[in-house]
């Protein structure tokens, strides 16, 4: 594969998005002769995901090629260990899928070192933590009420019951990063590490600026960046790897891959990135997720996918200006990813009823915190309905139906028809 820039993929002449070209490889009528209550499952959601408006920002869809790779005979295959020191024999085109994956991926992110074995983003951040630190020591990360993941010290996951954190926040005029904050805990609490990344900040992280402020601490700098990566990929965000000495992420979310976790670091982590991932915080890689991630990252690495990822922010762009003049309070005044964090409030509805009036017209998204404050927002992507083809006419009559539906207003009869016709003439998977 030729290595190239995001920069020069972006400005490369467009191609054919490779997801909305084939049907699904999956034989569903095979399945429910032999299985019929699984398959009909299986059916069902296929028919769910077809028929509703997929504006989780955490989802996406899949190429057919990365779902084949997922059910293909790899599945079969045990293989603890690492490309030519597996305890399990039989291990040759493993080896060869994950050495394809490790070298896919340190070529799109411009990466030293890429370990592909982490189960999810939770399994990857629990590697880097088990790389770098020690029970009990600091870690300075996003707080929780503004955006932070579980993995940044949620009292009910590992990070907040063997690390003590420290949460940063955001102005709360702006809602942006307060980087003079997040200098003056450094300087106060003196982490091991610091950690940039959150769920629902819908802005870049200033990467340098941490650097700055990890360098002034003594901290190692670990960027959480599941959400932006496939952005990254595209060069439509810009990258952590120049900065942070690990990057943990996802390999699903934008970057259309399947569920699983990555990590990048340069050679000097390699060693105890990889130790920690195998032997010490799992076991036998799923090498099918494996092959189906050097499936994704080379499907990343074309011109097709730099202007697919530009397209996501545009659309986003879009829908979060669309929102406001709903009435919608968009935190950060926008976007610069795939999130739109918008609030109900001003439309006289709290965020959990504004998310089952949604979901009821057959619009599937999240709620998520909103900052100073116990109120709950509304946390939308437009990496999936990207993928099915949608265009910025569609993102601002999404938000038309988003209004319509918070308001109640109308027939919700023919609200939900409306949606679903949207969503149906969009197939994910045509065919």
């Amino acid at each position: 594969m030729p290595v190239t820039t995001p920069a020069a993929r972006a400005a490369a002449p467009p191609k054919p998005l490779p997801d909305a070209a084939t049907a699904l490889p999956q034989d569903f009528g095979a399945l429910l002769r032999q299985d019929p209550e699984i398959g009909g499952i299986l059916l069902a959601e296929a028919g769910r995901q077809s028929s509703t408006l997929q504006l989780i920002a955490a989802e996406n869809f899949t190429s057919p090629a990365v779902l084949a790779a997922l059910g293909s005979p790899l599945a079969n295959k045990y293989a603890e260990g690492y490309p030519g020191a597996r305890h399990h024999g039989g291990c040759e085109q493993a080896d060869a899928a994950e050495r394809v994956a490790v070298r896919r991926a340190t070529e799109l992110f411009g990466a030293e070192h890429a370990n592909v074995q982490p189960h999810s983003g939770s399994s990857a951040v629990l590697a880097a933590y088990a790389a770098l630190l020690r029970p009990g020591d600091t870690v300075l990360a996003m707080g929780l009420p503004y955006g932070g993941h579980l993995t940044h010290g949620a009292p009910g996951n590992f990070s907040g019951r063997w690390f003590e954190f420290a949460g940063y926040g955001v102005d709360p005029g702006s809602g942006l990063i307060d980087y003079a904050q997040v200098r003056a805990l450094a300087r106060a609490r003196r982490p091991k590490a610091i950690v940039c990344g959150s769920i629902s900040y819908p802005r870049h992280p200033d990467y340098e600026q941490f650097r700055d402020i990890a360098d002034e601490a003594g901290a190692y700098l670990i960027a959480d960046a599941a959400h932006p990566m496939g952005l990254i990929a595209g060069g439509a965000a810009p990258s952590p790897v120049p900065y942070a000495d690990v990057v943990c992420a996802t390999t699903h979310k934008v970057l259309r891959g399947p569920r699983g976790g990555m990590i990048l670091c340069g050679v000097e982590l390699a060693e105890r990135i990889d130790r920690a991932v195998f032997p010490f915080t799992q076991g036998g890689a799923q090498m099918h997720t494996v092959a189906a991630k050097a499936v994704a990252f080379g499907e990343a690495a074309t011109p097709a996918y730099a202007v697919y990822a530009h397209r996501v922010v545009a659309h986003a762009r879009v829908l979060a200006s669309a929102l406001e003049a709903e009435g919608f309070e968009v935190t950060t005044g926008g976007t610069d990813t795939h999130i739109v964090v918008a609030d109900p409030a001003p439309l006289g509805v709290d965020g959990r009823t504004a998310r089952e009036r949604l979901m009821a017209a057959g619009m599937v998204l999240d709620n998520c915190a909103l900052p100073y404050g116990d109120a709950r927002g509304l946390r939308l992507g437009t990496a999936a309905v990207t993928t099915q083809g949608m265009d910025e006419d569609d993102m601002a009559r999404i938000a038309e139906l988003f209004g319509a539906a918070v308001r109640e207003e109308g027939d919700p009869g023919a609200l939900r028809a409306e949606v679903r016709g949207l969503a149906e003439r969009n197939p994910p998977y045509p065919g």
